[in-house]
């Protein structure tokens, strides 16, 4: 009887061994970060950036601001699978591996396929992809106050104002996910919003019409940019 007993005290601390193990494999897996361990202590890196660095309140925010914290996905009420993407503290505690974009869950799912791809209902951009890449691998910092290169006297269509559109309104306004059942993925849908005046009125947060984009705002030198384009005709140049 004694031996029976000794058997099932072995097999118990055995199963409890293997949950323990397992308990802790997982955490291994999906880290829990603290995001002021990754700026020194700081809230924030503030200046511009130089040397390729990608600077994330205005390169990679944006990306997950309109494409992930949406209505029924990654906002602060439908957290889907547990994720709250709409500020760089949320980003950063799990899913992100500082300094290694390829072991990043939340950069792995842009490549995925089928149901398991985010966003589920339209990929990113390969430049939107090499943002979070290159952000995560120098460090997954909270960089802010990053516009120092911006030239408010430069401001076509090609050059300046679509991709000031594509990276920081598109993803909640193209055909996909028509936000406000606003669509300006070409550029004939954008000028129907500049002649309405939804365009100038929404990134400026005119009091009337709705603040865009949504969790942030542009600065004032690329609302400068917009203004100038628009009061130049608006022109596909």
């Amino acid at each position: 009887m004694e031996l029976i007993n000794r058997n099932n005290y072995t097999l118990i601390l055995s199963v409890l061994l293997s949950v323990l193990i397992l308990v802790v494999v997982s955490c291994i897996h999906d880290p829990f970060i603290d995001p002021t361990a990754l700026n020194n202590g700081e809230s924030n890196t503030p200046g511009c950036t130089t040397g390729g660095a990608v600077c994330f309140e205005s390169s990679v925010l944006p990306i997950f601001l309109t494409n992930c914290a949406r209505g029924g996905c990654h906002d602060a009420v439908t957290r889907g699978e547990g994720y709250v993407l709409d500020n760089y503290n949320n980003i950063v505690r799990k899913g992100i591996n500082p300094g290694n974009a390829n072991d990043s869950k939340l950069y792995k799912v842009l490549f995925e396929g089928g149901d398991d791809r985010m966003p589920p209902d339209a990929p990113l951009s390969q430049p939107q992809k090499d943002s979070i890449a290159a952000w995560i691998n120098q460090g997954a910092k909270n960089t802010v106050d990053c516009y120092c290169s911006c030239d408010p006297t430069k401001f076509t269509y090609a050059a300046i104002i679509q991709p000031i559109i594509t990276n920081q309104c598109v993803g909640c306004h193209r055909p996909e996910s028509l936000g406000g059942n606003i669509d300006i993925s070409t550029y004939s849908k954008v000028l129907v919003q500049v002649n309405n005046g939804q365009l100038l009125g929404s990134t400026t947060h005119t009091v009337g019409y709705t603040p865009m984009p949504q969790g942030s705002k542009l600065s004032d030198c690329q609302l400068l940019q917009i203004k100038q384009w628009i009061d130049a005709g608006a022109l596909n140049n």
